[in-house]
């Protein structure tokens, strides 16, 4: 990373992966864990009923016609299926997938280069497209509408501009941040599915098939206290099944029983509500050391000694679905949720977060001072 430059979510101070367990985004060992584990067609999709619903009637009616779907936006937070979705796409179209990501598109002539090399029907799938350099950008929007780039040879007055043609094809972009792409980029794709947090019942269904596909013995309870600590995240879910298969193997008979699985994730300081060591280091810090708040990230996350990128975009929002923090305008606080939790009495006026109210002494409700 460059000196001064802010790390991206997913990654240490360093730029290099964050390996913590119940971080969403990919870290080391993921990769050949989640290829053997990805679904091949729609019908083995686990979750998202109503995209897989919508993906099976755009791509249905692509074959119908026999033309290329249109270009598909996947959005949504990290570690729920953008990808697997976006290999599934190209396995029920029978097409070649060519993979990339925004950040690895720094100039034009790499995307020109890529671009040049499609053949008719492949589908392009760009991982994070929300962080590709405004150069390829503006030169896919060229590929997108009218299937053909314009490369530029030369500099100053004597520069050309020399039309290539692009077979026709299906871009898939993946992005965790819709709202940071651009208007004119968003506007060219013809759907757009946003993906959900998973419920518990859907991650049961998640782990038990990786346990059939893995040959691990686990029985349902075993699999559902695993499933309720997983942060509705199908990639946290398989990669704590990883964690308590390991348990299992080295201090038990390989069996993963309810008993085990609990031991497991009491090593691995993962709590019955899915918070890990940085969970709770926030919420102490915010509750015991700031009097719940209000406090800016920056600052809580030099409490912790964790990069403010890390605290905002892989623990805090997990701790605000949880009902435990709120972000404010002056700051997070810490919700009644998040002091009795630490089993500690909260302060008269503390934010509830079940009716996104404040409780005065007597008892009366009224709308939160944000």
């Amino acid at each position: 990373m460059t000196d001064g430059a802010e790390p991206y979510p997913g990654t240490d101070a360093f730029g290099e992966p964050d390996d913590r367990d119940m971080s969403p985004f990919s870290v080391t060992g993921d990769g050949d864990f989640d290829t053997n584990l990805r679904p091949r067609s729609l019908g083995d999709f686990i979750g998202q009923p109503r995209v897989c619903e919508q993906l099976e009637l755009v791509l249905a009616g692509a074959r119908g016609r026999g033309g290329t779907p249109d270009h598909i936006l996947l959005s949504g937070p990290p570690g729920l299926g953008k990808t697997s979705l976006a290999m599934i796409i190209a396995g029920e179209m029978g097409a070649a997938i060519r993979v990339t990501s925004g950040p690895a598109l720094e100039r034009a002539g790499d995307l020109a280069a890529m671009l040049s090399n499609l053949v008719e029907g492949d589908v392009l799938f760009i991982d994070e497209i929300h962080r590709i350099a405004r150069p390829a950008e503006e030169m896919l929007y060229l590929a997108m509408e009218d299937y053909r780039v314009d490369v530029v040879v030369g500099k100053g007055p004597g520069a050309t501009s020399i039309p290539l043609d692009v077979a026709p094809f299906t871009l898939v972009g993946a992005t965790t941040r819709s709202g940071s792409l651009t208007g004119p980029l968003r506007d060219r794709f013809g759907f757009t599915a946003h993906m959900e947090f998973y419920e518990a019942s859907e991650l049961l269904q998640v782990i038990t098939r990786s346990a059939g596909i893995l040959g691990i013995t686990m029985n349902r309870e075993a699999g559902a206290e695993i499933a309720g600590r997983s942060r509705g995240t199908p990639r946290i879910a398989n990669r704590l099944l990883r964690r308590v298969r390991d348990y299992a193997e080295v201090r038990g008979d390989g069996v993963v029983t309810l008993d085990v699985a609990r031991a497991a994730l009491r090593v691995y300081d993962v709590d019955e509500l899915g918070f890990d060591r940085l969970d709770r280091a926030v919420l102490n810090a915010l509750v015991k050391g700031f009097g719940g708040g209000p406090v800016g990230v920056s600052t809580i996350a030099v409490a912790v000694g964790e990069e403010p990128a890390t605290v905002e975009e892989v623990c805090e929002p997990f701790l605000v679905r949880a009902g435990m923090i709120a972000r404010t305008p002056r700051g997070r606080i810490a919700t009644a949720a998040a002091w009795h939790h630490l089993d500690l009495t909260p302060p008269a006026g503390a934010l509830n977060a079940s009716f996104g109210v404040r409780v005065r002494d007597d008892d009366t409700l009224f709308g939160p001072d944000l």
